[in-house]
């Protein structure tokens, strides 16, 4: 994985829904970025929703698995261009301009990232702007979003 250049680095910490995985899995290989799963998980990698989510492309995905959070963050270089996405915060991915190999931390599907995660990086935590009644979006769809954002932004075309 060392001489992979990813577009983004989507880091999902200890993940609950196999379907959803995979299908950020899928939006990892279609916008050449590069997925880290941050254990524990709620199910097991082998686990046929996974793969039938991520359909044939899971053989195409780069990805890693990390035993926790620290050592994720050991292998990040620059500390500073890792967001955490969550609903508590007035920051929104529209207010960071985004660049190439940045980290996007997604927490679990039931409960976000923990409160005192976000409270040491509170400047680059981010928000998707929700116009509706909801409290936030499924995962997988706030992961799609985020990173076509960042593509938007990088002015990628296939």
């Amino acid at each position: 994985m060392n001489d992979y250049d990813p577009i983004f680095n989507v880091v999902l910490l200890e993940p609950e829904i196999p379907s959803n995985t995979g299908n950020i899995g899928r939006t990892c290989v279609g916008t050449q970025s590069m997925l880290h799963l941050v254990k524990p998980y709620a199910f097991e990698l082998t686990d046929k929703r996974l793969k039938r989510a991520g359909l044939d492309y899971w053989p195409n995905l780069k990805w890693q698995t990390y035993e926790n959070l620290e050592e994720l963050m050991s292998k990040v270089p620059d500390q500073s261009r890792v967001f955490y996405l969550t609903t508590k915060t007035q920051q929104t991915i529209y207010d960071v301009q985004f660049q190439k190999g940045d980290w996007l931390v997604f927490g679990k599907e039931t409960k976000g990232l923990p409160e005192e995660l976000l409270e040491l990086h509170k400047e680059n935590c981010l928000t998707i702007p929700m116009a509706g009644p909801v409290r936030s979006f499924n995962l997988s769809n706030a992961a799609c979003v985020t990173v076509f954002e960042g593509v938007r932004q990088l002015n990628l075309q296939s």
